[in-house]
């Protein structure tokens, strides 16, 4: 039996089936015209041009869909303020690229033509200052003492890049609109097709039952695509109003405007060591940064930046603090680690500032302070349960695998001749999604299985994947099992795929629905046999490892160049080899991306200056090093495949790893701090200056 699923083969043959491919008959396409400044109240808005335009069948502004719900938001820290839900601009604008009116065409070049010709006039006004509206704090012990005795203390401030996700597919919704029965089938270039459901249904007050959404290809998705947009609202509503089918494909242009993005995170943080290193207590604050509206999972980088301190560590005293603010810039949300890089970062650079001040390897310094195995489940003062691991092993295979004393030398023996080389160390955890996916499993008379997961897939060989686990379970080859995924009628209800959830709970929801299917047919039951299993973990699957990375930097040109790069990854039972390596490599690609060149930028008045791929650059196949991997297994206790996330370890190990190896080669040189992304023009100028000083 074939899946119906497209093979990876049949996707890089052109014949996977994206939002853009979805069979529509006559649609109406949908464009945006969007706020050109990034505060003010809107004193025009004439349509009347744009409804000349040939091929333009109506314009809608923001009063038409002024009585649509607000979408609902994941509340992991307390909101003080809640954002509004703007559909399109009310009254004012609150940031660049805010949808403003929807035209509806016949064909997509009369839609962007009908934006073209309204007439919208806005009274620009200051930019308002960051708001907070929602924050916490989390303390344990006595800091103040624990300072006050240290013999050591050292601080680091962190400011992320804003960062645009950029998948290869763009945000796109195709809606085919049926008359006869007020329904719609939707395919939605989504992470969460069962929450696009439900949330349509909810902000519309429309019967879920009359929505069917599919998310049968997705080209990426990075946490990007986890909520449900503005503009897909408007194209649904837009279905159900004109009583015709509607189909929005995000420009690239688009996506830098008005999809979320990630990062931007600033923290501090200090930490308080004894005379012989131990580390006694840990200060920190972070600021995440939100737009003008919240998405789902908005709140969650401000929550894991922070939640996750003190990592891995035997820390006395803790207090920690964590605020999103509201600021008149794009919208931010996960993105492939949301807030895990970020607190990481905060506790690596410390821990190599610590090392720097006692004058002792930075990795030696990790291992001593690092929880031992048997130490293990602890929790933390940040109210998490680290279930399993060895974090020490990680720390001796990677300086096993690395061949570690010897890079040292050759650090140190090259630097003797003039060279800037560091090596950059680093230590992360990496918590899993929490909560229940579910399984429907099919076992059929003639001997083939088929599994329907409430989970989803943007690139993760998921049913690849659950096809293995089904097999191992029910001694089927995998050729006679189908994996059905991300369609709400022919799938039970799930979460989707995001925060390194899918294979440690949705997998696990595949494994025990088809051991009670097993233990059925072995019982003597005849005839076709369904099982359906809404499982639930126990709690969070922490993955854990270390990164190391050697860096050269070109004295005359500031190019850093990554030389040598290790990963070791604890990621429990590993499922697909073949993936877990495919996760690990992508997101350190990420992770050197954010540390080496990405970034988005807007200037004092809020315009984005960074548009398009001239302006805002990522990683090429030739800018990533060979990544040697090495591997640990402790499983989780927490479900039932003992399963760890992978998903995200390489953006939040290579980044801080990256930044601890360019400041270890630029400390012959005095220089201690620089922010991300360290480009050869910011790292040029860090050495002419330092030299400089020298010089003086």
């Amino acid at each position: 039996m074939t899946s119906p699923m497209p093979s990876q083969t049949a996707r890089l043959t052109g014949r996977g089936c994206y939002a853009a491919d979805a069979p529509l008959d006559n649609p109406l396409h949908l464009a945006f015209l969007r706020s050109p400044v990034a505060a003010g109240a809107i004193e025009t808005l004439e349509c009347a041009d744009a409804l000349d335009v040939d091929g333009v069948v109506a314009v809608h502004i923001g009063g038409n869909v002024a009585h649509l719900g607000a979408l609902s938001v994941n509340a992991v820290i307390p909101v003080s303020i809640p954002l509004p839900y703007p559909i399109l601009a009310q009254t004012r604008v609150d940031a660049v690229g805010q949808p403003v009116a929807a035209v509806l065409a016949e064909t997509p070049t009369a839609a962007a033509d009908g934006a073209e010709a309204i007439w919208l006039d806005i009274a620009e006004a200051t930019l308002p200052p960051p708001r907070t509206i929602a924050q916490q704090h989390w303390q344990s012990g006595d800091c103040d003492a624990a300072f006050a005795k240290a013999a050591h203390v050292v601080s680091a401030s962190i400011a992320h890049p804003r960062l645009a996700p950029s998948p290869m597919e763009p945000r796109g919704i195709a809606v085919r609109f049926d008359a006869a029965t007020q329904s719609a089938t939707i395919w939605h270039a989504t992470q969460t097709p069962h929450r696009t459901r439900s949330e349509l249904a909810r902000i519309l007050s429309i019967d879920p039952s009359r929505l069917r959404v599919i998310a049968r290809d997705v080209g990426g998705a990075f946490g990007m695509k986890a909520s449900l947009y503005p503009e897909e609202v408007l194209a649904v509503w837009a279905a159900f109003h004109h009583q015709r089918s509607v189909r929005w494909i995000a420009a690239r242009s688009d996506e830098f405007l008005s999809a979320t993005q990630g990062r931007g995170v600033q923290s501090s943080g200090a930490l308080a060591l004894d005379k012989d290193g131990r580390f006694l207590a840990l200060r920190a604050q972070t600021t995440a940064p939100l737009g003008h509206w919240l998405p789902n999972s908005g709140l969650i980088p401000a929550w894991n930046s922070a939640r996750i301190l003190p990592s891995g560590y035997i820390v006395g005293a803790l207090d920690i603090r964590t605020e999103a603010q509201t600021v008149p810039l794009g919208p931010t949300g996960i993105y492939r680690g949301a807030g895990r890089p970020e607190a990481n970062a905060l506790m690596e650079r410390l821990v190599d500032k610590a090392a720097r001040v006692l004058e002792a390897d930075p990795l030696d310094l990790r291992r001593q302070n690092l929880l031992p195995a048997d130490a293990l489940p602890h929790r933390t003062a940040t109210g998490n349960t680290l279930e399993s691991g060895d974090y020490g092993a990680a720390i001796d295979l990677l300086a096993r695998e690395s061949a570690y004393a010897a890079l040292r030398a050759e650090r140190d023996r090259r630097r003797a001749e003039g060279a800037l080389v560091g090596i950059g160390t680093a230590f992360y955890l990496e918590p899993s999604g929490s909560g229940w996916e579910s399984a429907r499993v099919t076992l059929h008379p003639d001997g083939h299985a088929d599994i329907a997961s409430g989970s989803s897939s943007q690139g993760q060989a998921r049913q690849q994947s659950y096809t293995r686990i089904a097999a191992d379970v029910l001694g089927f080859p995998p050729e006679q099992i189908t994996v059905q995924l991300a369609d709400t009628a022919k799938c039970p209800e799930g979460i989707g795929a995001l925060a390194s959830r899918a294979t440690a709970i949705g997998g696990s929801a595949v494994h025990v629905a088809c051991t009670r299917a097993r233990a059925r047919r072995e019982a003597g039951e005849t005839g076709v046999i369904t099982v359906e299993e809404r499982y639930e973990n126990t709690g969070q699957a922490w993955g854990h490892g270390a990164c190391l990375v050697m860096v050269c930097i070109d004295t005359e040109t500031g190019t850093p160049t990554l030389e040598r790069a290790f990963c070791v990854d604890d990621a429990g039972i590993v499922i697909n080899a073949d993936a877990v390596m495919g996760q690990i490599i992508g997101g350190f690609a990420q992770g050197l991306g954010e540390a080496l060149m990405e970034a988005v930028r807007y200037d004092e008045d809020g315009q984005l200056l960074t548009g398009s791929f001239m302006d805002y650059a990522m990683p090429r196949a030739a800018d990533i090093p060979q990544v040697h991997v090495a591997k640990l297994c402790s499983p989780s206790p927490t479900n039932a495949l003992g399963a760890k996330g992978v998903g995200e370890a390489g953006t939040i190990s290579a980044p801080i790893a990256i930044l601890n190896g360019v400041l270890d080669a630029l400390a012959p040189l005095g220089i201690t701090d620089l922010d991300m992304p360290l480009t050869s023009c910011s790292l040029w100028h860090a050495i002419a200056q330092a030299l400089t000083k020298k010089d003086l």
